[in-house]
């Protein structure tokens, strides 16, 4: 896809200039770095409560001397703009101490999650040229680099002031792996203003003030963890870490909740289903004992109509509960559309909703611009696109192309299935490698989904292809429930809303989809339906 070979007409070009970079175009710290905005919050409240691990609470002004002290180490080794320093810790005070440390000395934190294969973290420190580590003994394995391990309490000493500046808004800030269609994780590099912005952006749409709490959950290898991380420091709140490895049990992330008064948290849409699941059981006092949630987040896989109304039964209703659903690839800064979910209301459809400040979405098919609720490519423009894959200038040429829109800038493809609502809402609608063909037929496996889960008793759904020779081909639908229901009543409501070659042969019911470590469906582990 390049400017040359993409159809796009005048009138179309003014009115996209008009609905995606007018209308998004905000004003936004972008002379500043991520670290320099919590210093401002230092100044103003240096005694408040900046985080809380398990007992242990650290204030502002601690942290912020605890970095600067550490990232005075971290310089000595010479670490300076754009260079990469891993991370490899469990949750807890001194990882968010270590990231602070690594960016203010100048440097690019690193994320890797100490339980990862042994072949993977080696291929990423070789990959990402990382010049040095921050750890614990007690996580670390043999690596061929220079270590600082952060239990050593004289690491703590000398100098707590503030550093000299030696990076900028357009330096590193991160680099994230993500998995790779080679097998290989590619790198992702953010800049401290694509940051900026996402997080300004959210401040903005969702004011925090100095009374809450985020529940810090993600495995930092996933960068929803960056704005948990984060946004809290920039406006005075708090952030508390949950225990590692506790993400996936319900009642640990109630019991924190519970007793650090947590008022903002995210979920992957699969791993809310079962955190609701578990607050149904538990029944009515055991909700209520989570009013002080304000907030609940949700990206990372599609949101259903009976994700949302089991929300509003269970939360909202009770509590009053606000859900938003996020959308955006990491080479995008974490987020890029926001839908405030109905509370009063039910939904044929979840959308991933408009962009956040300073950014563009396009939905292209065959080099032609759709703005009629036809589906296509989704691309995406603006100040929150990566820098490229770190190593990788042939992959970054292939999926960040020139923005034939905006002259001089870059526009990302998603690689995702989307179309525009009428109401300019997006709809997404899946992964373009999850279109398939059986017998010439082009089958988009995510209407399917969505179809089937409109079906009231199912509450999650995933369709995949079943190969059983060359000329036998299977559609097969993993359906989960808590209600009974007759699978020849789902047939019947599926194929008068479907035409026949998308309508699934075969229907197995779970308990529950397997989920992957970070919560999203594992479809590799879905049983075999000839078994």
């Amino acid at each position: 896809m390049s400017k040359s070979n993409l159809f796009v007409s005048e009138a179309d070009r003014q009115q996209i200039l008009f609905l995606q970079k007018n209308k998004t175009k905000v004003d936004y710290p972008k002379n500043k770095t991520i670290y320099q905005l919590f210093e401002e919050q230092v100044a103003v409240a240096p005694d408040a409560i900046a985080a809380i691990y398990k007992d242990q609470t650290i204030t502002y002004q601690e942290l912020n001397r605890k970095a600067n002290q550490l990232a005075r180490r971290i310089r000595a080794h010479g670490i300076g703009p754009d260079h990469i320093v891993a991370i490899m810790l469990e949750r807890s005070l001194e990882m968010i101490i270590g990231i602070f440390a690594i960016i203010k000395a100048g440097g690019a934190y690193l994320p890797i999650t100490p339980s990862n294969p042994e072949k993977r973290i080696r291929y990423m420190l070789e990959d990402s040229g990382c010049k040095l580590m921050l750890t614990k003994r007690e996580v670390m394995h043999s690596y061929d680099i220079p270590t600082i391990f952060l239990e050593d309490e004289n690491l703590y000493k000398g100098d707590s002031d503030n550093l000299s500046c030696t990076n900028g808004p357009t330096d590193l800030a991160y680099v994230i792996y993500t998995s790779g269609s080679t097998g290989r994780p590619k790198g992702v590099m953010i800049e401290h203003h694509s940051l900026v912005n996402r997080l300004h952006w959210m401040q903005q749409a969702y004011p925090l003030d100095t009374n809450d709490v985020i529940l810090q959950k993600t495995p930092f290898g996933f960068d929803v963890s960056v704005w948990e991380m984060f946004w809290w420091s920039i406006v005075g709140a708090k952030v508390c870490f949950l225990l590692p490895n506790f993400e996936r049990f319900p009642q640990a992330i109630v019991e924190t909740a519970m007793k650090n008064k947590i008022t903002v948290m995210h979920f992957v849409p699969s791993m809310m289903n079962a955190f609701l699941n578990y607050l149904q059981d538990a029944g009515e006092e055991e909700i209520r004992r989570l009013r002080c949630l304000k907030q609940v987040f949700v990206s990372g896989e599609a949101l259903t109509p009976n994700h949302v109304k089991k929300f509003n039964q269970v939360l909202h209703e009770t509590n009053g509960t606000k859900l938003t659903n996020l959308y955006g690839p990491t080479e995008a800064t974490i987020d890029v559309t926001y839908y405030d979910c109905p509370m009063n209301e039910e939904v044929k459809r979840v959308p991933i909703g408009k962009p956040i400040h300073n950014t563009s979405m396009y939905i292209i098919q065959e080099d032609q611009l759709q703005l009629s609720g036809e589906l296509g490519e989704l691309c995406i423009g603006g100040v929150g696109l990566a820098r490229g894959y770190l190593n990788n200038p042939a992959l970054t040429a292939e999926k960040f192309v020139e923005n034939p829109f905006i002259l001089g800038e870059k526009m990302y493809k998603t690689g995702d299935l989307a179309r525009f609502l009428p109401d300019g809402n997006i709809e997404y609608l899946g992964r373009l490698d999850h279109q398939v063909k059986i017998r010439g037929l082009r089958i988009e496996l995510g209407e399917i989904e969505a179809t089937i889960t409109d079906f009231e008793p199912i509450d999650q759904c995933v369709v995949t292809v079943n190969e059983q020779s060359e000329t036998i081909v299977h559609l097969v639908a993993y359906v989960v429930s808590k209600k009974e229901f007759s699978v020849s009543d789902l047939k019947r409501f599926v194929k008068e809303r479907l035409p026949e070659y998308m309508v699934p042969s075969i229907y197995m019911t779970l308990e529950s989809l397997p989920l992957t470590s970070n919560g999203k469906i594992d479809r590799k582990s879905l049983p075999d339906p000839q078994s």
